[in-house]
């Protein structure tokens, strides 16, 4: 596999769209989730690093962390994360986006569709508010702590295990 191809229908085919990650270790993790789980294709969008570089060269600061997952989940890069979300919305993906926002769901209590893309945004600063306008659904993981969130590449995790549970 790797950068380019087709997309597989199974039970729920889910995409994720790495929106502006600024990590590498956290990208690494996501795509080792992501093959874990069965994701069909990432979209590295923005800022976020992607498996080689400009000149086509292994990343290796992504590749210890992904262990190969860098290879064997399709992924591709795409600049524009709104473009994108309008072209999967149009290709029938419900547009889900993993934020804390007033209008969040719980993760636990929403049925998933068929097709799902699936947004994580940047650690600090979350999914752009214009892009948050174009998803179908937010959803969130309650926290019990003293501390409002969780690393992107752990509630990523988390989320994922419960969109393709069959």
């Amino acid at each position: 596999m790797g950068q380019n191809g087709e997309v597989k229908k199974e039970k729920t085919t889910v995409v994720l769209i790495l929106d502006n990650i600024r990590s590498a270790h956290n990208v690494g993790s996501m795509f080792r989730t992501a093959d874990a789980v069965g994701v069909q294709k990432i979209y590295v969008t923005g800022v976020t690093p992607t498996p080689v570089d400009r000149f086509g060269r292994k990343r290796t600061d992504i590749g210890k962390v992904a262990l190969g997952a860098e290879e064997s989940v399709l992924w591709q890069y795409k600049k524009d994360t709104r473009k994108l979300v309008k072209q999967l919305k149009k290709d029938g993906f419900t547009i889900t986006a993993l934020e804390q926002d007033v209008r969040s769901e719980d993760y636990r209590k929403v049925k998933y569709s068929e097709l799902v893309a699936l947004i994580v945004g940047n650690e600090v600063s979350g999914i752009s508010k214009e892009v948050l306008k174009q998803a179908d659904r937010i959803i969130e993981i309650p926290m019990r702590g003293e501390k409002e969130s969780l690393n992107a590449a752990v509630a990523l995790g988390i989320v994922l295990f419960t969109i393709v549970q069959d």
